[in-house]
């Protein structure tokens, strides 16, 4: 008898790129609807969904059941308010680009809305979700989980869009997520200095492969990964320059760019490992999982800054994502969803 497969999605990191994949998502939705037999959601797909930042919000938003248009359509028609007022050069030096508080009751009462009205928890998901966050109290990385696993018992009293805030605050853009909740013992705990999972993990895929692995039992040839990257540019300079100070790496040009560096740099190295355990060096080892990566390479001219609020510029940006799903769209359908 054929095992059942594991399946899998992983959502990059990205700020307001998080277009891309909720557009992705929104067309296969489309193809879904189609289908007539009760599944025409992302999460009745999928045995777990990660994301890190932009990608734990959608991935939270979907294990609710909210539609990836609405996901969508949330991102671009509120970037302006997310992100419009930007703090001025001055100010960013003591304190964050942006204030969170609009992100902050716009996933809650979006949650709220798919759950009667409650702020649901993370036991409330509909499939189970793990969603990598960076813990400054006690000064290391850490994954939020549904229970999943009998010693996951920590994690699922939290608020989701409390969940959702600690892996959107990226440093510098937004300052460390701080809140506290009553869990469900009727205890009250603190949630404090949670910052955005990308510093440790912005494609999530490994974090994911590993829960399977280890927490669901699941055998490696078992397993059924999608993973969506938020587009990347190859960071690359050739100049031979002596000035690689501060005002290079996070100011020159109004670029932060070894905010850049480290999120392609980690997003790379894991698209990496997973393709090495998926077909082996040189990709010469038959398929051991089922695997699919869908990205876009970025250019000068499409490139889009993780806190833009240019609304048909984030439109457009959003239509890379529906010329990778024309390429792909039958080996997508047909490997994950069908």
């Amino acid at each position: 008898m054929k095992n059942k497969k594991f399946k899998i999605l992983s959502i990059d990191g990205g700020g307001i790129k998080g277009v891309f994949p909720a557009y992705l998502l929104l067309l296969i939705e489309s193809e879904l609807e189609k289908r007539k037999d009760g599944k025409s959601k992302i999460y009745q797909h999928f045995d777990l969904i990660t994301g890190t930042l932009t990608g734990g919000i959608i991935a939270l938003a979907l294990s609710f059941g909210i539609p990836a248009k609405e996901i969508y359509e949330l991102y671009l028609n509120n970037a302006k308010s997310i992100f419009g007022n930007k703090k001025s050069f001055f100010c960013q030096l003591f304190f964050a680009s942006h204030k969170s508080d609009f992100l902050e009751s716009l996933i809650q009462n979006k949650f709220k809305e798919y759950n009667n009205g409650i702020d649901p928890r993370l036991k409330d998901c509909k499939t189970d979700v793990c969603i990598p966050i960076y813990d400054l109290v006690r000064g290391n990385p850490s994954v939020l989980k549904t229970p999943y696993h009998e010693a996951f018992t920590r994690d699922f009293h939290i608020p989701a869009y409390q969940a959702a805030m600690a892996t959107a605050a990226a440093p510098t853009y937004f300052s460390p997520y701080s809140n506290q909740y009553t869990d469900l013992n009727d205890v009250s705990k603190s949630f404090v200095n949670k910052v955005d999972g990308g510093v440790m993990a912005n494609n999530p895929t490994l974090v994911a492969f590993l829960e399977a692995i280890k927490a669901f039992k699941v055998d490696t040839s078992d397993l059924e990964i999608l993973s969506i990257g938020t587009g990347h540019k190859n960071f690359t300079d050739i100049n031979s320059r002596k000035k690689w100070g501060l005002h290079y790496w996070m100011i020159k040009d109004k670029r932060k760019r070894l905010i850049e560096l480290f999120m392609q740099s980690q997003s790379q190295l894991v698209a990496n490992y997973i393709s090495l355990l998926h077909k082996g060096i040189d990709r010469r080892e038959d398929e051991n999982f089922i695997y699919d990566r869908i990205d876009v390479e970025l250019t000068e001219g499409s490139q889009l800054e993780m806190d833009e609020c240019d609304k048909n510029l984030i439109s457009n940006f959003a239509e890379l994502a529906a010329i990778e799903y024309q390429y792909k769209r039958t080996d997508i359908l047909k490997r994950h969803f069908y």
